[in-house]
């Protein structure tokens, strides 16, 4: 959902040669803004110089990550140092875009978008200034930006979790093809779904359903939907694709092999001796997308 904004009224003026009044810039909270420019990427770079003289010049505190830094000269920080940051721009495509929502924690993105779909950054290259001053400037107003949550997923196991995900959750045999998966059986809120020999089993979000998930034959999902996704790959005895509520609790029983691995949003990884049993389940902290939204069929019609 959108952030609502809060409107102040102004308080009545007192009139009088000994009142002081409060100018506007004595009102302005101070903000910071975190900026990640996508790797490599000198056009990423370029913008990223052009949004941190923009607002330095306005008196806006302005970090950068590690490698953005380098390539503008700019004292920097560790993404991972960007989470109290008021606003954080990341630059980029949506690989960049999850990897600064993975290390960012709980501070709102914006995301602009450098790739070719960008089902995560809503923001034109060319419409980066006009979109983020006007977000900076709410925020010193000390009011909500316009700003919508999308869920996570988490999954863990008897003795380990993994950093949650935004876009899926593959539970998976020793390897992918032929003699590399495992027996997975899968349970919806303690009943059974499926069970079959598979490559592997996926769990997208609605924001997800667009990357592996569909590579893998699952459904588009609109992202204002509160649901996930279950698919199986490569199964011997496949079931169709299952949407179910996002407060589900997912199970997977892994066995019949002697190794097998989660993996979130393709990243982080955690190896399985089998059997396993590994749950899947929305996570408590979910990523705020801040500004405006992508328009979801626009953006596919930029598949291929």
């Amino acid at each position: 959902m959108d952030g609502d904004e809060d409107e102040n009224e102004d308080e009545d003026e007192n009139e009088g040669a000994d009142t002081n009044t409060e100018t506007d810039a004595d009102a302005d909270v101070p903000i910071t803004v975190g900026i990640v420019a996508q790797r490599n990427n000198r056009r990423a770079q370029d913008l990223a110089t052009t949004l941190l003289e923009t607002l330095e010049s306005d008196d806006v505190s302005v970090i950068v990550d590690e490698e953005t830094g380098d390539a503008t000269g700019h004292d920097s920080v560790p993404v991972s140092a960007m989470g109290n940051s008021d606003l954080v721009v990341s630059i980029g495509g949506d690989g960049t875009f999850l990897f600064v929502a993975r290390e960012a924690g709980s501070a709102p993105i914006l995301g602009v978008n450098l790739g070719e779909v960008g089902f995560l950054n809503a923001v034109p290259p060319a419409e980066a200034v006009e979109t983020v001053v006007p977000l900076v400037d709410t925020l010193r107003a000390g009011e909500d930006i316009r700003s919508r949550r999308v869920d996570r997923l988490q999954a863990t196991g008897d003795d380990w979790d993994l950093a949650p995900a935004l876009n899926e959750v593959v539970v998976h045999g020793p390897q992918r093809g032929h003699g590399g998966g495992a027996e997975i059986e899968v349970l919806v809120d303690g009943e059974r779904y499926a069970n079959s020999h598979a490559d592997g089993v996926l769990v997208a979000t609605p924001t997800g359903s667009t990357a592996y998930n569909l590579s893998e034959g699952g459904p588009l999902v609109r992202p204002t939907l509160d649901s996930l996704v279950v698919t199986q790959m490569c199964a011997t005895e496949s079931m169709p694709p299952l949407v179910v509520g996002a407060d589900s609790e997912l199970t997977f029983h892994v066995s019949g092999a002697d190794t097998g691995y989660v993996i979130s949003d393709g990243r982080n990884r955690q190896q399985l001796e089998l059997p396993a049993t590994v749950t899947v389940s929305v996570a408590g902290d979910p990523v705020t997308l801040a500004g405006p939204r992508v328009n979801f069929f626009d953006a596919l019609e930029k598949l291929e």
